[in-house]
Formats: structure tokens, C-alpha cells, sequence
């Protein structure tokens, strides 16, 4: 990441190196599934933390600047599959796309519940957003093949006699054949943890519409060419191992893939393979002595797909490795984004996932347009080096947007010889920030698993958003998985409290989600009393206190420097744990300078003016930094204090609250026992 020397902002001189953020930005947070509500996981393990960067952002380089999208993904065989169960239960009446649509609406509503404020909340399958997107898609289908990046496959694709139907997606279910895969699921050519094979491969599968083995039949479909990517995308992940804000997890998946097709056997069938090896396509056969299997590699990815059919046809078990293949981008089924009529293929739509890469473009260019400026702008965000794509996914879709994703980018490209190094003007690599799974109650939570997790709206029956954000930023996703345990979900410590109960010990276990009440607590007390000082020394009673007219102390000011610096250096890498360690560290120092030097009684008014005015500076450089984490409050404070957005504005951030006023400023009144950053009803009641 490029650095520089001797930044001065407003003459203020900052002596370290500081982080370089683009000129404009685009911020995208992966698309929520249209077949239901949100989970937590949804909210606490991605939107959060896409919401949170999005906000700095804004605030740091000017929120015209900064563009934050997402939306539903409207298409594809689960929603088709979810519909038609839901109507033939009778849960649900109506149209496909009325059952998206009501999922969307609820979705926005969730999203907004929370505070994440993306600039447009799409539909890739509703009103204006879905026109534009499906322009979007055919445009850039027609570009791949142009450029000779799509081939046509026929492939063997599930049939169910009995329902006398093709089956798609998810239609199917069986064991991902990816040796070392731990999904509980594996649909048709994709298991829930994102690995891709051949629909051939999937390990016993079961139709979900009759319970049946399906058999299988030929289909032709596009796709694309991502071998043929294989050393570019070496390149660019030796490119980021480079860039130390990228996180390890992300090239390290990419680099999995980055292997020649291999075949896995376990030992018992040492000696049948050995029989038939001859009838094999070239290979190495490579003895691993201490392994329970042997490994069969191969140069040719067709050659893998000859051999796991014989393997198959003699009755040998296998697992495949984990190696690029072949990106499908259309299918048959009718739910979906249609595609382009290449050499007479009709009647194809696009598959979901490949559509759903480029639908942040989409709706790029559906923002721009409903706010009155010219749509092909977008490749302003998208295509300059003066611009950065920032995506925020969980660690199960590395795949998609870490491999078939700047593999298409780069098949964009005009040049005959493609680059990991984008030219102005082309689709530029996007800065993947990929979270480790966020677990519930130490297991793996999925709708359709065993585990179920509470939806994103029931917990604020519990907890206030704010809450729920500051918990979850401080997680630390970004370096491992890391458990939810949110206490009114967990039955085992309930249980464990009822029966401390009847054994008249009455003990209380913390609840891990509201322990540190730094906000709720810590920060609300020197809001206050910064308030209701200023109240008194009006020396009327209900009347509204005057922020200081005097500037704070300098050690406070090159406190507030440091504090500022280390939480911007941290919030370039997404360190978002880090970044709330430092208003930890930042606050609790101001509490412990108020209770030390704020003492009216004892003071001169000038004192205690001279006091106030270094407290509410730290009020202001700490609601800076809680601004794109907690917006509530700080929007809150912001109309106490009585000033204008500018105080979230970096280009001052070192200014006290007095460069944004006129003299002898009037804050607003402060009623008692006002809280800006309050506690759920629900805990009070606890407590």
C-alpha cells in the first residue's frame, strides 16, 4: 500500500506515515438470498463491517466520493425451490416474484433496523434495478464471447424420472466429492462451502422433489474459460501476499485451487487402480506413504474427467481435488436472468452466482442514474486507478469472488495478452475482505443445517443495535472464527441460572454481548457530565450550557493526534477489533481525566472552563471515530451539540468543536438521565 511523508492537514503536522485511501471508492457487501429474511450471520459476520468502512470512508474522503451497494439475489433454483414449497404448504400466496419481493422489502427493513446505510439496496430481479442489471448482463456475456472466453460443454445433468423434470441447484442434495471437504451439503455442481465439480462427481445424490435417485442426462451450456487464468491468477496472488492489508485467508483459498486436477483413492483400492491403470490418459501417480490415500495428478482437466469415469465404472470410490474448472455461466432453469443468444442457444437464462459478481456494477450504475447523473460514470469507480473496489464476503465465497470473479475481470480486458495489473480503463482488481465464519454458540449455524441461527430482527427484542454492531466489530472475524453467544439465546446458561435458583444461590452469568458497556456506560457519563457542567454554570436551572470559547490544552491535541493516527492505520487494514481497542483505550483515558481534573467546587470558572474544553475536544475526536460504528449515538450527540456535519469531516479532524461555531455557541438543553447510547428496555428489566 502506498505511503507518504510529512502530511499536514489544516497545519496540523503529522510526523508518521500515513495510509493512502483513493479518490473515490465503491464499497459492495454480498447479496443476501431472496428466499427469506436475514440472519444474524448476515448482518453481525458482513454488513456490519462493509457498513462500518463505508462510513469511514465517507467520512474520510468525502461521502460524494463513496458509493456502498448491495441487494437481494433475487434468481436461481433455492427461491424457485423455496417458493414452491412455502405455496404447496400453504404458507405462502402468491407469484415468484412476489415472494422475492416480499424477502426484499424485509431485507431493507432489517438493514435500516441496524443502521447500515448502503447508498442503493437493489433487486437483481425487481423494478428499475433488475432492467439495468439484466442489460448489464448481457452486455457483459456478449463481451466474453466476442473476446473468445466462453466454450460451449455439454455435461450430464440431474433428471428426476419420477417428477419427470431436469433438476437444478439445489433440487439436489449429496456429498461434495472435494477430498477434505466438511460441508454438510453438496448440491448439484456446488456444495454449500462454495468447492465446484462436475455434477457426475456428487456422492449419492437425492432428488428434493421425490426423494429419489436421479439419473442423469445430457445438457449444453456456456462457460468460462477459467483455466486458462491459472498462472494470471499466480500472479495476482503473489501480488497480494505483498499487500498487508489483505488477509491471508483470502490468497491462501485462492492458492488451493492453483493445483492441477488430482484425483484421490483411498489405499484399499491400491490394486485394482494398478490393474486398470494403463487405460488411464497420461498422469503421475504420486505415493504419499503416510496418507490413507493415493494421489493421481493430471496436466489435462479433461483427462481427470476421463479417468474419475473409469474409476467410477470399476467401482472404485474417490474424492477430487480442489483445482480450477470450468465456470458454468447459464442454465435451463426458468428463474433467472436471460442469456444472451450466442450460435443459436436460446432459451438459457444465467446462472445466479455469475450474474450476482457483476451485479454491484449493476447497481452502481442503477445509483447513479436514480440520482441524476449519467449512468457510464460507473467505470469511474470501477475501471480507474484512481478508484478501489472494496468487497466484504464471508470466507465460503472466497471462491467466487476471489477466483471466477477477477478472472472475468481480467478476460474483459481489450489487450491480447492479459494482466493481474489492469490498465486505466479496465475493470480493476477489486480489495477482497474476507471474515472467518461468525459461529453461534460455538457451532456452524445454518438455515438449512441442523443448527438454526436467530434471525437478525429477533435480537432486537434483546439488545439495540449499536450494541449488537460494537459487538461484533469487536470480534476480531478477520483473524479466526470466533462464537456468538448471545445470552437470551442460550439455553444451557438459562438452565444453569434457573438452577442456581432453586438452589438459593441466585447467581447471575454476564451476558458476553452488552459486557463491556464502554458506550452504554463510560462514554454516556462524560457526555453528560460535560452537558449538564455547562448547564449549571449558566446559573439557571433548565437552561442550555455554552461550549467553551477557548481552545483545549496542546498534550490534549497530540493525544487525540495518536489516537486518531493508530485507529486510521488499523481501519486501512480492516482491523476493525483494533480500531475499537484504540476508542477503548481513548475514552476510558477521558474518563479518568474528567474524575481527576473536573472538580467545579473546588475550581475558578476560568479552571473549569479551561477543563470543559479539553473534555468535550475528547468528546469530539471520540465521536469521530464511533461515527461509522455507532451512528445512532453520534448522530445523536451531533444534534446536542448543535453543529453540522462537518465535524465527521477528516480534512479537520484535529480541529476542536469551537471551528464550527460562532462565538459564545448555545448547546442544545440536555434533559436528565439522557442517554446517547442507551441500554435495551430488556436489560434493564434483568438488571
Amino acid at each position: 500500500m502506498a505511503r507518504h511523508k510529512g502530511n499536514s492537514e489544516n497545519g496540523k503536522s503529522f510526523e508518521i506515515p500515513r495510509p493512502v485511501f483513493p479518490k473515490r471508492a465503491v464499497v459492495t457487501g454480498g447479496m443476501p438470498y431472496g428466499n427469506k429474511e436475514l440472519h444474524f450471520g448476515h448482518v453481525g459476520g458482513m454488513l456490519v463491517f462493509a457498513d462500518t468502512y463505508a462510513r469511514f470512508l465517507r467520512d474520510r474522503i468525502g461521502k460524494e466520493n463513496v458509493i456502498f451497494v448491495s441487494g437481494t439475489d433475487c434468481y436461481g433454483s433455492p427461491i424457485a425451490e423455496g417458493w414452491r414449497k412455502k405455496v404447496e404448504s400453504g404458507e405462502f400466496e402468491g407469484s415468484l416474484e412476489d415472494f422475492v419481493r416480499r424477502n426484499h422489502e424485509k431485507q431493507k427493513a432489517t438493514l435500516a433496523a441496524y443502521g447500515i446505510s448502503p447508498n442503493l439496496f437493489g433487486a437483481s430481479g425487481l423494478g428499475r434495478t433488475k432492467e439495468i442489471h439484466a442489460e448489464y448482463t448481457l452486455e457483459f456475456l456478449q463481451s466474453l464471447y466476442d473476446k473468445g472466453q466462453l466454450e460451449r460443454i455439454s455435461t450430464m445433468q440431474f433428471f428426476d424420472e419420477k417428477a419427470g423434470v431436469f433438476l437444478n441447484g439445489r433440487q439436489v442434495t449429496g456429498k461434495c466429492p472435494v477430498a477434505g471437504c466438511q460441508s454438510e451439503k453438496g448440491y448439484a455442481d456446488e456444495c454449500d462451502l462454495g468447492h465446484q465439480y462436475m455434477p457426475e462427481n456428487l456422492i449419492d445424490p437425492v432428488s428434493a422433489l421425490t426423494g429419489e435417485r436421479p439419473t442423469m442426462k445430457p445438457v449444453t451450456n456456456w462457460y468460462f474459460k477459467l483455466r486458462d487464468y491459472e498462472q494470471l491468477m499466480k500472479d495476482w496472488v503473489s501480488e497480494m501476499q505483498k499487500d498487508k492489508r489483505i488477509r491471508p485467508v483470502v490468497w491462501k483459498t485462492i492458492s488451493e485451487f492453483l493445483n492441477p486436477p488430482a484425483i484421490y483413492v483411498k489405499r484399499e483400492f491400491e490394486e485394482k487402480y494398478l490393474a486398470i491403470r494403463d487405460q488411464f490418459p497420461a498422469h503421475e501417480y504420486l505415493e504419499e506413504a503416510k496418507k490413507p490415500s493415493f494421489t493421481i495428478q493430471f496436466e489435462k482437466l479433461a483427462d481427470c474427467d476421463t479417468a474419475c469415469r473409469i474409476l467410477t465404472e470399476n467401482g472404485i470410490r474417490y474424492r477430487t481435488g480442489k483445482t480450477l474448472v470450468p465456470f458454468r455461466l447459464t442454465g435451463n432453469i426458468e428463474w433467472g436472468v436471460p442469456a444472451p443468444v450466442l450460435e443459436g442457444a436460446d432459451g438459457l437464462t444465467v446462472w445466479v452466482w455469475p450474474e450476482s459478481l457483476w451485479a454491484p456494477i449493476s447497481f452502481t450504475q442503477a445509483y447513479l442514474e436514480q440520482t441524476g447523473k449519467d449512468r457510464a460514470a460507473w467505470k469511474d469507480y470501477w475501471c480507474s486507478k484512481d478508484a478501489q473496489v472494496y468487497q466484504f464476503i464471508g470466507q465460503d465465497n472466497i471462491y467466487f469472488y476471489g477466483i471466477a470473479e477477477p478472472a472475468m475481470w481480467m478476460a474483459q480486458q481489450s489487450a491480447a495478452e492479459k494482466t493481474c495489473d489492469p490498465p486505466e480503463g479496465e475493470l480493476q482488481m477489486p480489495t477482497i475482505v474476507a471474515n472467518y465464519h461468525i459461529l453461534f454458540l460455538d457451532k456452524k449455524a445454518s438455515s438449512s443445517g441442523a443448527v438454526k441461527p436467530p434471525m437478525a430482527d429477533d435480537l432486537l427484542n434483546y439488545y439495540t443495535p449499536e450494541q449488537l454492531r460494537m459487538h461484533w466489530l469487536e470480534l476480531g472475524l478477520g483473524q479466526q472464527s470466533v462464537s456468538f453467544m448471545p445470552k437470551p439465546f442460550n439455553q444451557a446458561v438459562l438452565e444453569a441460572e434457573k438452577e442456581a435458583i432453586a438452589n438459593g444461590t441466585g447467581e447471575k452469568f454476564p451476558d458476553p454481548v452488552v459486557k463491556n458497556a464502554l458506550l452504554t456506560n463510560v462514554y454516556n457519563r462524560i457526555i453528560r457530565t460535560a452537558f449538564y457542567t455547562a448547564q449549571k454554570l449558566t446559573g439557571a436551572e433548565e437552561t442550555a450550557g455554552f461550549l467553551p470559547d477557548i481552545a483545549p490544552e496542546e498534550n490534549f491535541v497530540a493525544d487525540a493526534k495518536k489516537a486518531m493516527l493508530e485507529y486510521e492505520r488499523h481501519m486501512s487494514k480492516f482491523a476493525f477489533h483494533q480500531c475499537t481497542y484504540v476508542l477503548d483505550g481513548y475514552i476510558r483515558g477521558a474518563s479518568k481525566y474528567m474524575a481527576r481534573a473536573l472538580k467545579p467546587e473546588e475550581q475558578t470558572p476560568e479552571e473549569t472552563q479551561q477543563v470543559l474544553a479539553n473534555l468535550f475536544y475528547m468528546i469530539r475526536i471520540a465521536a469521530v471515530l464511533l461515527h461509522p460504528m455507532a451512528p445512532f449515538g453520534t448522530e445523536k450527540l451531533r444534534e446536542y451539540l448543535d453543529v453540522d456535519e462537518r465535524i465527521w469531516s477528516w480534512e479537520t479532524l484535529l480541529e476542536p468543536l469551537t471551528a464550527f461555531t460562532g462565538a459564545q455557541h448555545k448547546l442544545k438543553y440536555l434533559p436528565p438521565r439522557t442517554d446517547f447510547f442507551a441500554r435495551h428496555e430488556s436489560q434493564f428489566e434483568e438488571a
